[in-house]
C-alpha cells in the first residue's frame, strides 16, 4: 500500500494521543510539506476505509486499528514462508470480542491456572451474561471472593465445584453462595 508510512504515522500518533490533530498540524505528523499533500492522503485513506470524516474530522474506523498477518508459524519443525502472508488485516478487537456488550477484561493472578495456559499478569477476555456449562473456564464471585476457574458439576448434590487446572490447589466449593459472572473467551499477554 502506498500510503503504508502514513498509516503507521497515524497510528503511532492516536496510540500516544487519542486523538488525531488539526489538519494544519497533520503535515508534520505525515512528514508532508503542504496542506493540499496531506488532504490527498487522507482522502486515500478515507477511501480504501482507514479512516472516516465525522463533523468536519477525520477519526479512525476499525480498519485503522487491524494488523497484517504474516501467516502460520510453525511452533516445531521451520517452515517455508507463507507468499500470501500480509494479505488478511485482523483487528485485535474484532478476533477476541464477539460481544463488546457484554465484555470485560480481567487480570489473572496467581498460578491456579497455568495449566490451561494462564499465567499471571495475563488478561483474560470474559463475555458476561453467557450460559454456561460444565467444564466452562468463568470467572466467579464464590463466597465473596473473586476467582478464575474450571466449572464442573458436584457429585450428588446438584451443585458447582471450582476447579483449578493446577495440581497444588484444591477445588472449590461454595459454603455460602456461588455466582458465575463470566465465561472466559480468550486471554492475551504481553512478554
Amino acid at each position: 500500500m502506498p500510503d503504508q508510512k502514513h498509516l503507521n504515522a497515524l497510528r503511532t500518533h492516536w496510540k500516544e494521543h487519542k486523538a488525531f490533530p488539526s489538519m494544519a498540524k497533520l503535515a508534520d505528523v505525515l512528514g508532508l510539506a503542504s496542506s493540499g499533500g496531506v488532504f490527498k492522503v487522507i482522502g486515500r485513506l478515507v477511501d480504501a476505509g482507514y479512516l472516516e470524516r465525522v463533523e468536519g474530522r477525520i477519526a479512525p474506523t476499525r480498519a485503522f486499528f487491524a494488523l497484517p498477518v504474516m501467516g502460520q508459524v510453525r511452533a516445531g519443525l521451520p517452515q517455508e514462508q507463507d507468499q500470501s502472508a500480509g494479505l488478511e488485516m485482523v483487528g485485535v478487537e474484532d478476533y477476541l470480542i464477539q460481544n463488546p456488550e457484554r465484555t470485560v477484561f480481567c487480570r489473572v493472578r496467581g498460578d491456579s491456572m497455568k495449566d490451561a495456559g494462564m499465567l499471571d499478569g495475563d488478561m483474560v477476555v470474559v463475555e458476561r451474561n453467557r450460559p454456561t456449562k460444565a467444564g466452562d473456564i468463568v470467572v466467579a464471585l464464590v463466597d465473596n471472593e473473586l476467582t478464575v476457574k474450571y466449572l464442573h458439576p458436584l457429585k450428588g448434590s446438584g451443585g458447582w465445584v471450582l476447579k483449578p487446572a493446577n495440581p497444588d490447589y484444591p477445588d472449590i466449593v461454595a459454603q455460602q453462595s456461588l455466582e458465575v459472572l463470566g465465561v472466559v473467551v480468550g486471554l492475551f499477554r504481553r512478554f
